[in-house]
């Protein structure tokens, strides 16, 4: 499609309106930790306990304060390939 074919098709759907320029600085981008915690259903609490993050840490990266660094990354990404696994894994190591 053509980029005007793309606008036409969007603007004549009313659920797939884009967002004009000026709203669209406005919008946060959201952590993919938070999108991994939420699609677990755990509260921060419960994903720090059984993942063996401090709550503090886990909070950072959600709120953007800092970011993973590589073998954070390697857990998370273990944490959303295998949540029972990584799960079950970790509470037998302590």
């Amino acid at each position: 499609m053509t980029d005007e074919e793309v606008m036409a098709a969007a603007l004549s759907d009313p659920d797939a309106q884009p967002v004009p320029a000026d709203r669209l600085q406005r919008l946060r981008r959201v952590s993919p930790v938070k999108v991994l915690r939420q699609r677990l259903a755990m509260t921060q609490m419960e994903f720090s306990e059984a993942f063996g993050i401090p709550i503090g840490t886990l909070r950072d990266w959600e709120q953007h304060r800092c970011t993973p660094d590589a073998t954070a990354q390697a857990l998370l990404r273990a944490i959303d390939r295998e949540p029972e696994t990584m799960r079950r894994l970790l509470q037998q190591a302590a």
